[in-house]
This record gives structure tokens, sequence and C-alpha cells, in this order.
């Protein structure tokens, strides 16, 4: 892979995160002409795997359906008349509610992994996406190669230009002004070489939100079963006598 050229650096003691920014400076999307794209540019996106994630997610919505529509069928309304007295009418009913919950916990929590996250570079400082930060910056070369050291070395490009256009927005100083060009304009470069690294970058986090989402929902799921298998067994005990 041929190595990115070697970063420019922009004006001094411009650093630090404008609140708010996010994005690309206007004109400087795409990869410009002589910057190499990622070392995974022939790999598949991280993102055909989202619909791969969701099929999953629905698969395990439609078998809870099923176990739901199993309860509430005529199972159930022909074991009530095995029920007598009022104490075991109340223990039934609150068996089979103890399964029927277990049910929608279970359609709840799988239900979220459909609901597409946003994901920006704010993102990333989510406690959710802990563990891609940390194998990232574990190894950068490996993915951005000499492009950026960690996400945040990655990322202080967009920062810095972000710094410089309101810098150079608030001053009337006519030198000051045409420096202050000069360094956007090589911030802005830098920017654009880093950009298909981002643009992956964000592509992974997308991709880590849902797949963190059917993490904790499988285990949600492991809840829902038991609460399931305890209401149908007191319910079936009940009916049984």
């Amino acid at each position: 892979m041929t190595s990115p050229p070697p970063e420019q650096p922009a004006a001094a003691g411009v650093a630090g995160t404008p609140t708010g920014f996010t994005g690309t400076p206007t004109g400087f999307t795409g990869t410009p002409t002589g910057f190499p794209g990622t070392p995974f540019d022939a790999l598949p996106s991280p993102l055909d795997a989202v619909p791969e994630l969701r099929a999953a997610a629905r698969w395990m919505i439609g078998a809870f359906g099923a176990v739901g529509a199993a309860l509430i069928g005529g199972g159930p309304l022909v074991a009530v008349g095995k029920v007598h007295g009022l104490g075991e009418a109340a223990v039934a009913g609150a068996a089979l509610l103890l399964a029927l919950a277990g049910v929608c916990l279970a359609v709840w929590q799988v239900s979220r992994v459909l609901v597409p996250p946003v994901t920006t570079t704010a993102t990333l400082a989510d406690p959710a996406l802990r563990g891609l930060r940390e194998l990232i910056d574990s190894a950068p070369a490996d993915f951005f190669g000499t492009a950026a050291t960690g996400v945040d070395d990655l990322l202080r490009h967009r920062v810095i230009a972000a710094n410089i256009q309101r810098a150079l927005a608030a001053e009337t100083d006519p030198r000051l002004r045409e420096l202050l060009r000069h360094h956007l304009g090589r911030a802005r470069t830098n920017v654009a070489r880093t950009d298909p690294y981002v643009r992956w970058l964000l592509a992974m986090a997308h991709v880590w939100q849902i797949r963190a989402a059917l993490h904790l929902a499988r285990r949600w799921c492991l809840l829902a079963v038991l609460l399931v298998a305890v209401g149908a067994v007191g319910f079936l005990t009940v009916t049984g006598n």
C-alpha cells in the first residue's frame, strides 16, 4: 500500500473542539486526486453486515411472536376450564401474564436493533464504542497506515480546520486574514487526505452500534425465555391439576 503524503501542520494554537462541529469543510468531500484510499478499499464495506444483523433480529422477533401466539391461542382458553376456584384462577392468570411479559420483553429489546442509530464523529465517544476505539488505538497503523496515530489524531484535522475558519471569520486585519487563509488551505488538505479513513470509521461505528444492540438483546432474550418457561410451567401446573 502506498503511504499517504506526510501530514502538513496547520496553524499553531488553533487546536480544540468547537461546539457542535462535525463534517467536512465545504468543497472538500471525497478523496482528491493523488491521495490513496483506505487499506480496506478492496474489502466489502462494513455496512454490508447491517442487513444480516437485522435479519437475525427479525428472526428472533418472529420466534418470540410465535411463542406469544401459542400462549394466547386456543390451548390456554381450553385449559381455563380446568381451573377451579379463585385462587387457582389468580395463579393461572399470573403465570400466563408472566409468560406474555417475557415475550413482550424479548420483542421490545430485539426491535431496538431495527432502529437505525445516528452515527457522527461525536458518537465515537459513546461508551458502547469503547471496544472499537480500543481495538483501533491498540494498532492504529493496521487501520490508518501513516495517516493517523489513533482515532483522536484522525479527527483533529476537522477540528483544526473549523477553528481556523472561525478565527478567519472574526479577524479584521488583512495580513492576519491572509495568513489564516494559507493555514486553512493546508488544514483542508489534511481533512481531504484523512476523509476516506473517517468515512470508513463512521461506517464501522454504525455497524458496531447495531452489533452491540443485538448482543444486548440476546442477553435480554435469555431472561425472557426464563420468564416464559416459569410462566408456562406455572400455568400448566395449575390447569393440569
